[in-house]
Parts: C-alpha cells; structure tokens; sequence
C-alpha cells in the first residue's frame, strides 16, 4: 500500500513538473553548462575549428554498395558507421588535401553484412578491414608513415575491433593487429577489457532520430509506469545453456520481478513501445551480449531515468554528459534489491534527473541528427578526435621501422575479402 502511495505522488509530481516545463529547458546547472562548454572547447560550429581530417576515397564494395545490397543496414543501431561517413563528407572539417590533415578516415561498413534476422555477421569484418588497409597503405603514402596512429575507423560491433557478438571469443580474438596504432572510435566501453584499448572515443548506438521523432507524446503526459523493459531475457538460440548471455542479468531480472506491478518488462516489444518508455519513470538499461544498447539513447531521448545494469560499463561521451546525475547505476548483483533501490530513492533526486533529461542540449547529445546540428553526437565524436591532438611527433616511424605485423591474428582473417 505505501508503495503505491509513493508511486502516486510520483506520478502527480512528474504531471506538474511536466505542466510547468512544457518541454521548455529549467534552470541550467553547471552540469549541463559542461555540455555546453565541451561543444565550444575545441571546435566552433561555424566554422568548424581547424580540424581537418581527410576521407579516403575507397572503392564502393567497402561501403556505400554494402547498403544498396542491404539497407536494412540504415536503420540497425550498428549504423553509427554509415551517418559518420555521409557527415563527414559534406562537412566543414573535412579537407581534399591529405598534406593538411590530422586525422585520416577509413571509410569501411565493417557490420552491414546481415543475417536474414537483420544481425550483423561479424566473422568477415576482420577480412574487410584488412583489405581496405592494403588499399590505403598502396595507394596513399599517410598509414605507412604512422601504421595508422593518425587514422581513425569506426567500429560499432558489440565488442568493437575484437569483431565478434560472444565476449569469451572476442576476448580470444582481442583487437584486430592492424588497428593497434589506429583510434577507434566504437560503441563498446567496459574498463580493464581487451576490446577497449586506451585513446578510443566511446560513441552512442545509433537510433534513428526520425523514427523517435514521430513517436513524441505531448509533454505534458504523465508517467504511469514505474519501471519498463522490452527485450530479450534469455538468447536461447546463441546461448541455450543460460551461462553467457547477459551474464545472467536478464534472466535475474525477470526471475526476481515478473510479477511485480511496479515492474512492466516482458520480451514482446509493441508498436507503442516509443510511446511506453515515455510514460515511464525508470528504463532498464542491462547489459546484453555487450554491456551496451539503444536503450540508453533511448531513455535520455524520452526522459526516462536509465537505470544502467552494466559492471564497468564505459558510457559514451562521458566527459561531456553528467551520466552520474541523469542515470541511476545499479551492480549486476544487486538486481534482487532493484526494487527497493529504485523506490527508496527520494523524490527530489528523482525529479532533478526527470528535470536534466529534459533539457534539449542533453538529446542532442545522444543523436546522430540529421541534419548535423550543433553539440550532437557527429560533433562529440569531432571533439574527441580534437582534444587528441596534437599528436605526439613519436607517431611517425623512421624509415624502414615497422611495428604492425601484418600475419599476426586468427588464420581466418588473414583470407582475401
């Protein structure tokens, strides 16, 4: 009874912050004035700072034919590849002459080679990407002068250059050879793990800004649901055994609270589940095969308090977005005392989150717009690449020197793509 109390007070209490917003930004704190000030640091948005960075011209078969074959690779969260290289080529930031670079990007759709479900096959992406070096490293002079030290690549796999969806045989793999000395610019992030290496610019997972925006409710509804999840709770398919996948979060989650009404989650993903997370106060945000996911974009997108089920988790952007005060962190062993948790938490914190997603500067943040806008994810991407420089003059390899070795890696990537 005194939970639901509780919840009811919630509820009105969102209503009337919601009333008194009316979508409209509240006071700005000096938490959010840190992604204002970050957006600004380094890079003007008209024009674009002094960063320049030199695009590649690759044949199409390593991107642009891949998504004429398959453009289902549009719209699935790994597709962070495609919307960085279509910005990057109209951009302000980008030059045609490589001697006045200082960044040089490799254009290669590493995940859009789908399954028949839509899931990107990652076995053959070591072969891409292998290919696409030798094409750099024959035609331009730029990757043999550094091994790849000023070049960048995209890698938004669940566990990024290690190119694969299992951690265990990710971790076997670790980072492709040939992109030890490149910065890698990729959605996964966990501490002390063999697939981020140090200098990587953690990234969000793309989430079509269109498809969010024509989901918009009116602001001024209330949030009646408590705690929402829609997704896979158990991968019966890649993990029959229940051993890996999540490494058991999911499972625990709905062990512990499928019958709890304060809880709405379930496998079956509606039509209105853009709709849900809006009247939602708490979004579940758990680690899947990878310890990160759309949701995450999602809820900041809907204002709906993440609750990030992750040990270790890197999260994108972070020395941009104030996760620590829009987000509520749980430990994958305190999921029994989740409810507990999220219902002892006082009111005035809950609003303040409720009150910081609200503000326009933090969804920008998250998306990959389109158009670009100012302070959005294509400019905290530019950001980190610029706050890499200059670069360190101990880059560039003396004539003859050669660090990367060019056999080394599983015998299957080393086959002709």
């Amino acid at each position: 009874m005194k939970k639901g109390i509780w919840f009811f007070s919630i509820v009105i209490c969102t209503y009337l912050l919601l009333q008194q917003t009316n979508g409209q930004t509240l006071e700005q704190s000096h938490q959010i004035g840190k992604i204002e000030g970050n957006t600004g640091d380094v890079l003007e948005d008209g024009p674009v700072g002094s960063l320049k960075v030199f695009v590649y011209e690759l044949p199409s078969k390593y991107n642009e034919d891949l998504v004429e074959k398959d453009p289902r690779c549009l719209t699935h969260m790994f597709a962070a590849e495609i919307f960085m290289h279509r910005f990057l080529l109209s951009s302000p930031v980008r030059t045609l002459d490589p001697e006045k670079a200082d960044w040089f990007y490799v254009p290669v759709y590493s995940t859009c080679d789908l399954t028949k479900s839509g899931l990107p096959l990652p076995f053959r992406s070591p072969q891409m990407v292998r290919s696409a070096i030798q094409q750099i490293a024959l035609n331009w002079p730029y990757w043999n002068r550094t091994e790849g030290a000023d070049h960048f690549f995209v890698v938004p796999h669940d566990f990024g250059a290690c190119f694969h969806y299992q951690e265990e045989i990710a971790i076997k793999h670790g980072i492709m050879p040939l992109l030890q000395r490149a910065t890698l610019i990729q959605t996964f992030g966990q501490k002390n793990h063999v697939c981020l290496k140090e200098g990587s610019i953690v990234i969000t997972p793309y989430a079509s800004p269109q498809r969010m925006q024509a989901h918009l409710l009116p602001p001024y509804i209330p949030r009646t649901i408590f705690v929402y999840f829609r997704g896979l709770l158990h991968d019966g398919i890649n993990d029959p055994e229940g051993c890996h996948y999540a490494r058991g979060a999911r499972a625990s989650l709905w062990l512990n609270f499928k019958n709890n009404p304060l809880f709405d989650i379930s496998t079956y993903h509606p039509t209105t589940y853009y709709e849900d997370m809006q009247r939602a106060v708490f979004c579940l945000c758990p680690l899947g095969w990878a310890p990160w996911s759309p949701r995450l974009v999602e809820a900041v997108i809907f204002g709906c308090i993440p609750v990030i089920i992750a040990d270790d988790i890197v999260l994108p952007f972070a020395d941009a977005i104030p996760w620590e005060d829009i987000a509520v962190f749980v430990a994958e062993n305190d999921i029994p005392k989740l409810d507990r948790i999220l219902t002892s938490m006082p009111m005035e914190v809950i609003l303040r989150k409720q009150n910081l997603l609200a503000n326009p500067l933090m969804k920008q943040a998250v998306t990959f717009s389109e158009p670009a806008q100012p302070g959005d994810a294509f400019h905290q991407i530019l950001n980190g690449l610029a706050r890499k420089l200059p670069h360190d003059g101990s880059i560039y390899l003396k004539p003859g020197e050669k660090i990367l070795n060019w056999t080394a890696g599983p015998v299957g990537d080393l086959n002709p793509w």
